[in-house]
C-alpha cells in the first residue's frame, strides 16, 4: 500500500484511528497533538504521545495548526494524506491543500444532520436514539466536505456521552481501516453532502450544564448522561451551593412532588421530583470535587426531604438547550 501520513488528534476518538494507521502499511511521518496548556481545557483530551513514542513516531505539540510555521512543517514532510480526528479547530484552506491525496476527517453524526459542535452531547440531551460517524474529505467549511463513508451508532438508555463517543471512535476506526488503501491510492469513494437540516450546533460551555428540574424525568436523565465525565457535567444549586450531577436513573412516574424537591435519599441515591415523576440521582459532588455516590454526598451535606434544588429561569433553560441567547446572569457562580 505505502504512503506517508500525518495524523492529527487530541481526544478519545483519536486513539483507535491512530491504532489503525500503526497497524497498517503506511508510514506515519508525524503525530500532531495539543500542548499541555490547551489540553487541560479540552474535554475528553487523550495524550497520544505515549502511543506514538512506543512505535517510534515523532510527535509535534501544536496550539495553532494553521500558523505559517505549522504549514511549512507539513510541506517539509510531504505527506500523501493527512488524517484528522478529535481536533476542535477548522483547518485552513492553505493547510488542506498540502497533502497530495487530501485531508480526511471525522464528524460524530450522520452528516449533514447535526453539523457543528458536540454532536453526541446534543443528540443525547435531545433524546435521540441514534448517533453516528461520518468519514469525509475536509474542506474549509464547517462539516461540509464530501462524504467517504458513514456508520450509524445506537444510543441506548444506559449510554453516556463517554460510551457513545467510544462507539463513534470504533466506527471511525472501522471506516479508516476499510478505506485506507483507497485513500492512499486516490480511489476512495466520495459524494457531496446534501443540504443541512438547520444551522450548525452551537458550542456547549460549562455554564450550559444548568439543570432544569421542571422537565420530564426522561429529559432530566438524558441531560445528566449527556454532560457527564469527561465533559464538565450537569449541575444545580442548593441554597447557593453548586452541586454537580454525574449519573442518574429513572424512578417511578406519576405525581411525586414539586419539580426540584428532594423526596428522600437512601443507599441507591437521591430522589428528586421532576415535571412528571421522579429521577434518582446516583452520583453527585460539590463543584471541583470528583464524582462520588450520591448517598455519601447527601449524608455529608445533611440533605433532608423537602430541601429544594433551585428552579431555572425560562430564558436560561432555553439558552442551555441551544434555543435562545445567553442570559446576563453568571451561571457558574
Amino acid at each position: 500500500m505505502g504512503g506517508r501520513v500525518i495524523f492529527v488528534g487530541a481526544v478519545h476518538e483519536a486513539v483507535p484511528a491512530l491504532g489503525v494507521l500503526i497497524d497498517g502499511d503506511a508510514e506515519i511521518a508525524e503525530v500532531v497533538t495539543l500542548p499541555p496548556g490547551r489540553a487541560g481545557s479540552t474535554s475528553g483530551f487523550v495524550d497520544l504521545e505515549p502511543l506514538a513514542r512506543e512505535h517510534g513516531i515523532p510527535v509535534r505539540r501544536c496550539a495553532d495548526i494553521n500558523s505559517a510555521g505549522s504549514v511549512d512543517r507539513v510541506r517539509e514532510l510531504r505527506p500523501d494524506l493527512m488524517v484528522v480526528t478529535g481536533w476542535t479547530r477548522l483547518l485552513s484552506a492553505e493547510l488542506l491543500g498540502v497533502p497530495a491525496r487530501g485531508v480526511v476527517g471525522f464528524h460524530a453524526s450522520l452528516l449533514p444532520h447535526y453539523r457543528g459542535r458536540a454532536p453526541v452531547n446534543w443528540a443525547i440531551l435531545r433524546g435521540e436514539a441514534t448517533a453516528g460517524n461520518t468519514m469525509m474529505y475536509l474542506d474549509p467549511g464547517v462539516d461540509t466536505g464530501d462524504i467517504i463513508d458513514q456508520q450509524a451508532v445506537p444510543i441506548t438508555l444506559d449510554d453516556t456521552c463517554a460510551s457513545v463517543y467510544a462507539k463513534v471512535g470504533e466506527a471511525g476506526a472501522d471506516m479508516l481501516r476499510r478505506h485506507l488503501p483507497g485513500l492512499l491510492a486516490g480511489t476512495a469513494p466520495r459524494r457531496p453532502q446534501g443540504t443541512g437540516d438547520g444551522p450548525p450546533l452551537p458550542k456547549r460551555t460549562p455554564g450550559m450544564g444548568i439543570t432544569d428540574w421542571n422537565r420530564p424525568a426522561r429529559a432530566v436523565h438524558d441531560w445528566i448522561r449527556a454532560l457527564t465525565w469527561p465533559y464538565p457535567g450537569a449541575f444545580t444549586f442548593l441554597a447557593e451551593r453548586k452541586v454537580m450531577l454525574w449519573a442518574a436513573a429513572l424512578g417511578d412516574t406519576g405525581a411525586a412532588g414539586p419539580a426540584g424537591d428532594v423526596l428522600g435519599w437512601d443507599a441507591a441515591g437521591v430522589r428528586v421530583g421532576t415535571a412528571d415523576g421522579v429521577i434518582l440521582v446516583t452520583s453527585m459532588s460539590d463543584a471541583g470535587d470528583p464524582p462520588g455516590p450520591a448517598a455519601m454526598w447527601a449524608e455529608r451535606s445533611g440533605l433532608q426531604p423537602g430541601d429544594r434544588f433551585e428552579p431555572v429561569a425560562r430564558e436560561t433553560a432555553a439558552w442551555a438547550l441551544g434555543l435562545g441567547p445567553q442570559p446576563a446572569e453568571d451561571l457558574a457562580r
